[in-house]
């Protein structure tokens, strides 16, 4: 058998080295390089010692592998980029809206009324709403009434109990449930405005800045109005 010139094999087949193509910088076999590797080590085999079948299925197939999990890599990737752009879309449209979240604080503007909601997980004969400031100082209590299982929504006006206007600023909730002759705690909402939205690394996760309440996780929310 004729001795090869292994130095000149990819000169004579129109290749060039790994290390001369800039387009490669990473070191990576694309699938024509691949067939051209193919085709010279067929080329060039030893005629007593051939390539069995087997080896040259098992290379393709475990090349097919990689040229297969690397373009659902491109594809998840692309998709990826798209729900991104998609969910940042979606999240700009809250900016301006208001958001029922649970809290124990509400924020009184200097004009507005204070909204939200306290929740029954079963029916009370009595619901009260409790409003203090930041002293614990009790303010103003909303009677509610006998309510049925779920939101039950309120509206405080910003008032004390006197009838007077108060400032503007953070005030405590809590709500009392009367059951017969027991009582337990309710849950509290507060409804918000969105100032601004924040989209999570790698597209994880909303999160909402709102007026009062600060920042709030965008899976904490019950109600978009």
């Amino acid at each position: 058998m004729a001795d090869i010139d292994t130095s000149n094999v990819f000169s004579q087949l129109g290749l060039t080295k790994a290390q001369e193509i800039d387009s490669k910088s990473n070191d990576e076999l694309g699938q024509t390089e691949f067939l051209e590797l193919m085709t010279t080590q067929l080329q060039y085999q030893d005629p007593l010692e051939p390539m069995e079948n087997g080896e040259f299925l098992s290379q393709m197939a475990q090349f097919g592998t990689v040229s297969g999990i690397n373009d659902l890599n491109t594809n998840f990737n692309t998709m990826s980029a798209s729900f991104q752009s998609n969910q940042a879309l979606q999240a700009s449209t809250l900016v301006g809206r208001r958001v029922m979240v649970p809290a124990e604080t509400a924020y009184l503007n200097a004009n507005d009324p204070v909204n939200g909601a306290v929740e029954l997980n079963q029916a009370a004969t009595n619901v009260s709403l409790l409003i203090k400031d930041r002293s614990g100082q009790l303010v103003d209590r909303l009677e509610l009434g006998r309510q049925q299982t779920g939101l039950v929504n309120f509206e405080w006006d910003g008032m004390d109990s006197n009838g007077d206007r108060l400032a503007s600023g953070e005030y405590h909730l809590s709500a009392e449930l009367q059951h017969g002759t027991s009582t337990s705690a309710g849950v509290t909402y507060s409804v918000v405005d969105v100032e601004s939205v924040t989209l999570g690394v790698g597209g994880q996760g909303l999160t909402l800045t709102t007026t009062g309440l600060g920042d709030i996780d965008m899976s904490q929310v019950r109600k978009i109005f």
